[in-house]
């Protein structure tokens, strides 16, 4: 399910090979590494045979990649099946929460997107109550039972992006509010 806010072009989907970046640049080092200590340890015998087992452990691995004319757009289920993350996608997402409280471009460019769209997917859910359409009704159910109103300000889908100049991000006990506010709802 994509939640798509209000006056925003669609996503379009992009190269698969180009999202798979940074785990085919890691295998290629690996196996640079890899075929490079075989050829220091026992010579070009030992890394022609490594590097033959790394074509082999390709090609393996091709054959078992789905066909290119079945691409199909993601749900939210396929994400809730076993083996459809990866470490470098856990990665990217750790480094930006990292960014976003670190800095307030980084919060207001992709982690205020992504924690608007989970609190929209949430009202709209258990609440009947569009995040877009209706803010005012989001704002009371979100801080309903809670002292912090500051809250909004880092949710607000009517406010305006914040000037960088600096500024540090999102601060992390508010990150963990939001977050906690967010599973209760």
């Amino acid at each position: 399910m994509t939640i798509q806010r209000p006056g925003q072009p669609a996503r379009q989907p992009g190269n698969g090979w180009r999202a798979g970046a940074p785990e085919l640049a890691i295998t290629v080092v690996l196996m640079v590494a890899v075929t490079g200590a075989a050829y220091a340890w026992a010579g070009i015998d030992a890394a022609t045979l490594v590097a033959a087992c790394w074509a082999i452990l390709a090609l393996a691995f091709l054959r078992l990649l789905p066909d290119a004319g079945l691409h199909r757009h993601a749900s939210a289920e396929d994400w809730t099946e076993p083996g459809q993350t990866t470490i470098a996608g856990f990665w990217r997402k750790r480094g930006m929460v990292k960014d976003a409280t670190a800095n307030m471009a980084s919060y207001e460019h992709e982690l205020r997107l992504t924690l608007q769209h989970l609190l929209a997917a949430r009202l709209a859910e258990r609440h009947g109550v569009s995040l877009y359409d209706e803010p005012d009704a989001a704002r009371r159910i979100l801080l309903a039972g809670t002292r912090d109103k500051k809250l909004w300000y880092w949710l607000d889908p009517e406010r305006a992006a914040a000037p960088d100049q600096g500024r540090a991000g999102i601060p992390p006990r508010t990150l963990a509010a939001i977050l906690d506010r967010l599973e209760h709802l």
